[in-house]
């Protein structure tokens, strides 16, 4: 992403920088501006449904007639989150995130928009950050199929949608390191079939690998991140349906480009 598609913003008031494409910035500013952070501000925000990861992850309007967007405080995962919290280096992982939600879009590979993110000053020069997306109506993560929690989506659907996905990923060449059963969204837009996206794309390498091992790590990814899920939620997915998956995908690679 080149820097003229992003603007910035200092809000000297609050110890924060916004960046974002250039309609939003003046309401994320604002926002800031008058509630101390993005998150605090989607926090206050009568909900529509309830979104969770590592913390609470919250929707909400962009006043006074923007889209809804989706409001993520980072946190950080693994044995030292603890002690790190959400707490990071600058300039965090969210311009990467920004710029990858755009390139994938630019080449066809479904995902969430990144409208924009807040920076804000934290000691040692380190920084806080809130992630804004574009919220997707009618979306519910691939975990969420599965463990019959989005009753709206077929099982088979999903898991077709993501097959897609996954050939469409390996054409490009776009390998995801932490792709899981949480990182892919599925969409049902009224009266067409279901799409899967792919999201938390602050991790992924695009051009790193060849068609048939980006193929390759991609699956093995997602078959071991099936099984976890199977195991922690006795969701009903037989061995044999998931190793039939991983069959289908890696036989739908496409071939290299000439």
């Amino acid at each position: 992403m080149t820097m003229d598609t992003v603007a910035v913003s200092m809000v000297p008031s609050q110890r924060a920088t916004v960046h974002a494409s250039p309609p939003w910035l003046a309401p994320l500013v604002s926002l800031v501006e008058q509630h101390g952070t993005l998150y605090e501000w989607a926090a206050s925000q009568p909900q529509p449904r309830a979104l969770r990861g590592r913390a609470p992850v919250y929707v909400a309007p962009l006043p006074p007639d923007g889209p809804s967007v989706v409001v993520r405080h980072a946190w950080h995962g693994g044995l030292l989150s603890p002690l790190t919290q959400d707490v990071f280096r600058r300039p965090t992982r969210a311009p990467v995130e920004m710029a990858n939600s755009r390139r994938l879009r630019d080449l066809g590979i479904p995902t969430t928009e990144v409208v924009g993110f807040a920076l804000y000053d934290a000691a040692m020069g380190l920084a806080r950050v809130d992630v804004v997306t574009r919220y997707v109506n009618d979306t519910a993560d691939l975990g969420m199929v599965l463990a019959g929690l989005a009753p709206a989506i077929d099982c088979d659907a999903a898991l077709a949608a993501t097959l897609d996905l996954l050939a469409l990923l390996a054409r490009h060449r776009v390998l995801h390191p932490d792709l899981n059963v949480k990182n892919i969204l599925l969409e049902t837009p009224p009266g067409s079939a279901a799409c899967a996206m792919v999201i938390d794309v602050d991790v992924v390498m695009i051009g790193a690998t060849s068609v048939r091992r980006t193929m390759e790590r991609n699956v093995a990814r997602l078959v071991r991140s099936l099984r976890k899920w199977k195991h922690q939620f006795g969701c009903e997915l037989a061995e044999q349906r998931i190793a039939a998956f991983a069959t289908a995908a890696l036989a739908s690679t496409p071939a290299e480009a000439a």
